[in-house]
């Protein structure tokens, strides 16, 4: 979808448990995301009608279910693919990994379901690693993206951002029509520099806008982290120096 090249998409989700999850606001993140200037939006399925009434940017749709017999959770099922196709998201985003899928599900029945339901909607893969990556291009997704790097057993140590990865993905998709989306722990100016470097199709971002109490533990912590640094005996006049600097200037 041109609509998306070489954009930022915010994904705009709350999760069960956290203060923002079913208070009907998704849309309103979603309002000011395109206004920072996002191309799209990630979203769950029971937020898509309210932020397409809001926004005109497409939205990549998705469902979250957890089963007992199965890590699989993004769009598990194929009533969960039919939900999504009664919305009028323009992407549907599932579970790519090879993992095992609940009620033994297989990810191709998915994508021909899909397929032959609505052809004209795209699919995005998130996977976790190569092989994930290489199973969704020859199964004809029209996107892979790097979602689920870290957040499978075999990839639970990747330090994330992982551009490493990323930059694999990119080489397994050249020589396709797949595009390749670049998603997964991006909080820095720095690291979205360097991924931009990669040339993505798109890039994905979601807690470091959208998920205020993570914000909020982040840069709470790194106070602390200084704070304690200044009160450390080898620091402390160094630390006064600064503190004193940035009274004189006011907030900045």
């Amino acid at each position: 979808m041109e609509k998306l090249r070489r954009g930022l998409i915010v994904s705009c989700q709350a999760l069960k448990g956290e203060p923002l999850y079913g208070q009907n606001v998704m849309h309103l993140m979603a309002k000011a995301a395109v206004e920072g200037g996002a191309v799209g939006i990630r979203a769950l399925r029971q937020d898509i009608a309210a932020i397409k009434a809001t926004v005109s940017v497409p939205v990549i749709g998705l469902t979250k279910t957890v089963f007992p017999d199965s890590d699989v959770y993004i769009t598990p099922k194929p009533e969960d693919v039919r939900a999504l196709l009664e919305t009028s998201c323009e992407v549907i985003a599932m579970d790519a990994t090879l993992r095992a899928r609940p009620g033994n599900v297989r990810l191709e029945d998915l994508v021909e379901y899909a397929r032959v339901h609505a052809p004209e909607r795209e699919l995005m893969a998130d996977v976790a690693c190569e092989e994930d990556a290489e199973n969704a291009v020859r199964l004809g997704f029209d996107y892979v993206s790097t979602t689920l790097r870290g957040y499978t057993a075999d990839t639970k140590n990747a330090v994330l951002p992982d551009i490493a990865f990323m930059e694999r993905v990119k080489r397994i998709l050249s020589g396709t029509k797949v595009k390749m989306i670049a998603e997964g722990g991006i909080f820095e100016r720095e690291e979205m520099r360097r991924i931009g470097m990669l040339d993505p199709y798109a890039v994905v971002v979601g807690t470091a806008i959208t998920r205020p109490a993570m914000i909020t533990r982040r840069l709470a912590s790194a106070l602390n982290d200084g704070l304690l640094l200044c009160a450390a005996p080898s620091v402390t006049g160094e630390g006064q120096r600064l503190s004193a600097e940035f009274s004189d200037g006011g907030e900045k």
